[in-house]
Formats: C-alpha cells, sequence, structure tokens
C-alpha cells in the first residue's frame, strides 16, 4: 500500500503519522525488553527496590509488562486495509454508506461515531476532514495532516 491516498482513514486521520502504524515505539519497547531480559535486569530492579531511593524498582514486572504492551500496539495495515481498531464503527460506517471517508458525509460535523476519538486526537480528526472537503484528497496530502488537536472548550 505505497499510495499516500490509502492511508486517509474513513476518520480523517493519517495513517502515515500514526504512532502504531509507524511501530517506532513498539521498536523501541521490543528492544528495550530484550536488552533488560539480556542483562538480567529483574535481579536489578529486586535488589534496587530495597533501597528507599530507589523503591519505584518495585513496580519493575509493571513496567516490564506495558512494554510488551506497547509491542503489540504495533499496527502492521493502514486502516483502509484493515488495520486499526478491529471494531472500528466509524469504518463499518463508511463501508456501509459506500463512502471513501467521513468527508464525504453530510453530517460528519454532528456524528456521535467521531465522538470517540476525541479521548485520543481531540478535534484533530475533525479538523482533517474539514481541509479534505475543503481541498480535497492532494490538498489534504499536500499540506500539514493532524494527530491531536486540543478542542477549544479545553
Amino acid at each position: 500500500m505505497s499510495d499516500k491516498k490509502e492511508l486517509i482513514s474513513y476518520c480523517g486521520l493519517y495513517c502515515g503519522e500514526c504512532p502504531n502504524y509507524i511501530g517506532k515505539i513498539a521498536d523501541l519497547a521490543r528492544d528495550l525488553r530484550k536488552e533488560l531480559r539480556s542483562v538480567r535486569f529483574e535481579k536489578t530492579a529486586d535488589v534496587l527496590s530495597k533501597i528507599s531511593f530507589f523503591s519505584m524498582f518495585k513496580d519493575y514486572k509493571q513496567c516490564y509488562d506495558v512494554l510488551g504492551g506497547m509491542v503489540k500496539l504495533r499496527c502492521n495495515h493502514a486502516c483502509k486495509d484493515g488495520g486499526g481498531n478491529p471494531f472500528c464503527k466509524i469504518r463499518k460506517c463508511c463501508r456501509k454508506k459506500g463512502l471513501a471517508g467521513c468527508w464525504l458525509c453530510a453530517e460528519f460535523e454532528t456524528c456521535e461515531k467521531l465522538d470517540e476519538l476525541r479521548a485520543n486526537h481531540g478535534v484533530a480528526h475533525i479538523k482533517n476532514l474539514r481541509k479534505i472537503k475543503r481541498n480535497g484528497i492532494d490538498g489534504f496530502l499536500s499540506g500539514q495532516k493532524h494527530w491531536y488537536v486540543k478542542p477549544k472548550s479545553e
């Protein structure tokens, strides 16, 4: 999927800028876990956790598990190729309506399905959708793509 147009998700977010699609965080977390195992850092953490200055190392196992979760965040496919949330209501809606994206829907400004993205993206997807509607796909691809935009109400 080398076509940049295919990296525009139905909701207006751009998979080409998604940390999970890029995979850098997953790679770093994988590599750090590997390094921690190679030096048996769980033993070091156990010893350090008994010193008050390093008491936070008592949570080493939890930290290691969170790194494992970060590895699992890797997304090998763009949204339109089945990547991202497999239960995405937005993708299902667009496919049902036969739309390439929400920007083609007259209701996107008030669509409650898009509200689920606010926690992680603010209003970035809405700004992107407006830009795609106004400037077209090529105009969107040639300009800034938002990943997070703080809502004005915050």
